[in-house]
């Protein structure tokens, strides 16, 4: 409560059996004075509006205890217009809960005054609350229908992190019942409860937050992406509260990115990374190698006499050829290893860390694993394929990996020549 001084102004108002204390308890209208954001006095009529035992109970608090939750940020926004000298006009309709947790609907004034140098808002209420009944009471039932129908779903915390309240439409995205998440833990929620410790560094830096991306877990098991928006909640003293804000799902639009990154770095046909992402990862893996003087293998392996499949048996046949070499090639390679197809029939493969001798063992298992695959022409017949593969390591003066591609193509060049179906090397 705000330190009232022997000589502090303030102390007719509110020392007990002063005469400005006695008038202004004799007013029949709930009455209350905030100085330094804190009751310092309220009135009977006020005590009884909030259904308090006595004034004990409402002295300290700040305006905003005063008002429902949902309606305090339209008292922060007057108080705020007050200290600032911002003129205000014309009464509030507010939504209150009492200390008894009744709901009560009530029409105040707020005005901002001076005694003695010292600044105070006087909060009064100017009518009983029928006047405004009908029209707040229409406005809670919109707000209702928007609460329930908005992708928005509103949820507040308490300081540890416990649900106080959450939108009934949170049953449409998650599938809960609203009362079955109050009084959990917001982390019982997230695919793993580390994921929101991102989300309270920020809060916690910033105050607040703007579609920040997260993930949540729905009742079935199955998790979704949610944009959050929200801010911290302090007390008058700074103390942290809770927190207070929206999420919205955005499967659909995260969906659609993924789908769109996938189009964008794999071949449509193997599922396997397409020339450009091959290279940009091909590159970023000779970097660290050159600098800690390491060792990377690059293959260029490419399927032999491939036009003669399209042109005897059709690209449908073609095309299912390159989607099983690819897979059978895939299931060689560890998951450190790129894999990606260069163009027609010509894949490129890396092997990280690899010597030499392990390598050349690799390229025998992939050409294995190419005439081991059997392919049914339209008439009847089985046909198989083969593979050439040229290979190279790299050299500490590869200054890109285009030295490597280059070397590469030479020995599958060469590969070529000596009949195919076999692994020639090209020496940096």
């Amino acid at each position: 409560m705000a330190t009232i001084g022997a000589n502090d102004p303030l102390g007719m108002l509110v020392t007990p059996k002063s005469p400005c204390r006695e008038l202004l308890a004799m007013i029949p209208a709930p009455l209350a004075i905030f100085a330094d954001n804190q009751a310092v006095f309220v009135n009977a009529a006020a005590c009884a509006l909030m259904e308090a035992g006595s004034e004990d109970e409402l002295l300290g608090l700040p305006p905003t205890a005063f008002a429902h939750p949902l309606d305090s940020g339209i008292v922060e926004n007057r108080m705020r217009d007050l200290e600032e000298g911002i003129a205000v006009n014309g009464p509030l309709a507010l939504r209150l809960i009492t200390r008894r947790g009744r709901l009560r609907r009530i029409t105040v004034s707020v005005a901002r005054i001076t005694i003695g140098g010292r600044p105070l808002v006087v909060i009064v209420s100017t009518d009983d609350g029928r006047r405004h009944e009908n029209f707040l009471k229409k406005s809670e039932e919109h707000f209702q229908r928007l609460f329930e129908s908005t992708q928005d779903i509103y949820y507040k915390t308490d300081a540890s992190g416990v649900i106080l309240k959450v939108a009934p439409a949170v049953r449409r995205v998650l599938g809960y019942e609203p009362q079955e998440m109050v009084g959990r833990r917001v982390e019982e929620f997230y695919p793993h409860p580390g994921e929101r410790d991102s989300l309270k560094r920020a809060l916690r830096e910033h105050g607040e937050v703007q579609d920040f991306e997260g993930r949540t877990v729905r009742r079935d098991g199955v998790i979704i992406d949610v944009s959050i928006s929200s801010y911290a909640l302090y007390s008058p003293e700074g103390e942290f509260l809770g927190v207070e804000g929206v999420y919205r799902d955005i499967s659909d639009r995260k969906n659609l990115e993924r789908k769109l990154r996938r189009l964008a770095t794999l071949d449509g046909l193997t599922g396997i990374a397409n020339r450009r992402t091959f290279l940009e990862q091909a590159s970023d893996s000779l970097r660290p190698v050159t600098r800690h003087n390491s060792c990377i293998v690059l293959f260029i392996a490419d399927l032999d006499h491939f036009k003669m499949i399209n042109d005897r048996y059709g690209h449908i046949a073609g095309d299912a050829v390159l989607e099983r070499f690819a897979r059978a090639v895939g299931l060689e390679l560890r998951d450190r290893d790129l894999f990606g197809r260069l163009g027609g029939e010509e894949f490129g493969i890396v092997l990280h860390d690899t010597c030499r001798a392990d390598a050349q063992r690799v390229a025998s298992r992939i050409g294995e694993s190419a005439r081991g695959l059997r392919f049914a022409a339209p008439d009847g017949q089985e046909y198989r394929v083969t593979v050439s593969i040229g290979a190279t390591r790299n050299h500490c003066d590869d200054a890109g990996i285009e030295r490597l591609l280059a070397r590469a193509d030479r020995a599958l060049y060469a590969a070529k020549e000596a009949g195919r179906d076999c692994i020639r090397w090209m020496e940096p």
